[in-house]
């Protein structure tokens, strides 16, 4: 039997292998409930015959081979499961693969369609690209992203208690969009049109794990998902304008410029259809870009905390404040943003039984540097408000968000040199991320649909 706190650091190690296990889409829960009874059998026989629980689960990890074998192993001894065939693609000729493979290719292409002709749909109504750009910047997300959580939400079989909740919160969106008398020049349409992509994308959070959504290892999936499909997204946008290069200098050539088409059809249409195409891409060729990823995060985790650094430097040396006016609000949120994301998306990335090593002191360093920026920021927002200036709904909005950022930054810094020190688990840090992702879709809900009446749409 092991000591109280030695049986906790054994199980903290059991959940690190256990999210290791079921990031291989292969595997079933079920499947890692069986593989996770054998290790602990292992462990058990080991520390009887006098290992420590390190030692011996360590050692009980290393006898069970590499994953793929194992994976291997259990296909033949569940000859009957459909993922037999996937994960024995390559011995088996890949029927069953090619079929699925070839469903989630046909379901892709009609929700990206659906999401093209809900792009042009407002023409019907005469509201054009042209004409109408405010609308069309409000309700972007509104016309692609119901048809991504579309797509997810069919390969994931969710229920339809969970596609009814999914319909519900885009129609709220679609309204908190749409219903307020919002003029095109004020805060609201700004600070709306900066929040609803955010509380939307959490939505396709929903559709992604679908009935799963309690589970911290899910959420942490769908982190990596959004890393990976932004990385697709930028790549098929760089692609598209260079397309939309080439038709405009070809075509301008023999006397015809195409710029309507471009303007009107190719970019708005091409960008609809990639926000689709992305997460299929993610889902089926994952493989491809999750070895590129963490080769991002590691080469511009460094050059933020570089950056961040020499800031911080910079307002020491001068003795300036910080500018919060609107569009200096927003760069320091979104840079904040960036951050935490780069924290997000390396952490999910991240082997959880590797031992800590410089990366982490890094990436401590990289949140630490940002907390103190925030920590400036909510010094010269809070000044603001309380001076003569008042509050404005980006004042409030950006208060909210700096302090919700605060409380994320702070905890995470400190697990993380808790981490360092070998004093927490790698899995504590992991589940303080996914279970924070509720408060920000709380928040920006809040800023979409309250703020507009409660500051008189102003």
């Amino acid at each position: 039997m092991t000591p109280h706190g030695g049986q906790e650091e054994l199980e903290a190690q059991f959940e690190q292998w256990r999210r290791y296990v079921l990031r291989r889409r292969e595997l079933q829960p079920s499947d890692a409930d069986e593989l996770e009874d054998h290790l602990r059998g292992s462990v058990d026989e080991l520390v009887a015959a006098g290992l420590s629980p390190d030692e011996a689960f360590l050692v009980a990890v290393k006898r069970m081979g590499s994953l793929d074998e194992l994976s291997r192993e259990f296909a033949r001894e569940h000859s009957e499961r459909l993922w037999k065939q996937l994960v024995l693609t390559a011995d088996a000729g890949g029927t069953v693969a090619g079929t699925r493979s070839r469903r989630d290719l046909w379901a892709m292409l009609g929700c990206a369609a659906g999401a093209v002709l809900s792009v042009k749909a407002p023409i019907l109504f005469g509201l054009t690209l042209a004409d109408d750009g405010p609308f069309y910047a409000r309700n972007f997300t509104i016309f692609a992203l119901p048809w991504l959580a579309a797509f997810l939400a069919w390969r994931r079989a969710a229920r339809r208690q969970v596609i009814a909740i999914l319909v519900a919160l885009f129609a709220i969106g679609a309204v908190a969009a749409n219903a307020y008398p919002l003029a095109e020049d004020s805060q609201s349409v700004v600070v709306t049109g900066i929040h609803l992509p955010i509380a939307l994308w959490l939505v396709v959070g929903l559709a992604y794990v679908a009935d799963d959504w309690r589970s911290s290892r899910r959420r942490m999936d769908f982190i990596r998902f959004t890393g990976e499909w932004f990385i697709y997204f930028v790549l098929m946008a760089l692609g598209g304008g260079v397309l939309a290069a080439f038709l405009f200098n070809t075509f301008q050539a023999i006397g015809i410029v195409p710029e309507e088409f471009i303007s009107q059809w190719l970019l708005p249409c091409g960008a609809a259809a990639a926000v689709v195409v992305a997460g299929w891409l993610v889902e089926a060729k994952q493989s491809v870009v999750e070895n590129i990823a963490p080769v991002l995060t590691r080469l511009f985790t460094p050059l933020f905390t570089a950056a961040l650094l020499a800031f911080l430097v910079a307002v020491a040396w001068t003795s300036h404040g910080i500018d919060v006016e609107r569009e200096a609000l927003i760069l320091f949120d979104l840079l904040l943003v960036v951050v935490l994301g780069l924290l997000l998306y390396s952490l999910s990335a991240r082997d959880p039984l590797a031992p800590p090593g410089a990366f982490d002191k890094l990436q401590l360093a990289l949140v630490v540097s940002a907390l103190a920026i925030d920590v400036l920021v909510l010094v010269e927002i809070t000044g603001r408000i309380t001076d003569d200036y008042g509050s404005t709904p980006n004042r409030a909005a950006a208060l909210g968000e700096n302090v919700i950022l605060l409380v994320n930054l702070a905890w995470s810094a400190w697990l993380l040199l808790g981490f360092l020190r070998r004093r927490t688990p790698f899995a504590a840090l992991e589940r303080w991320q996914t279970g924070y992702l509720p408060v920000y879709a709380g928040w920006a809900w809040i800023v979409v649909l309250v703020f507009p009446p409660l500051f008189n749409y102003a």
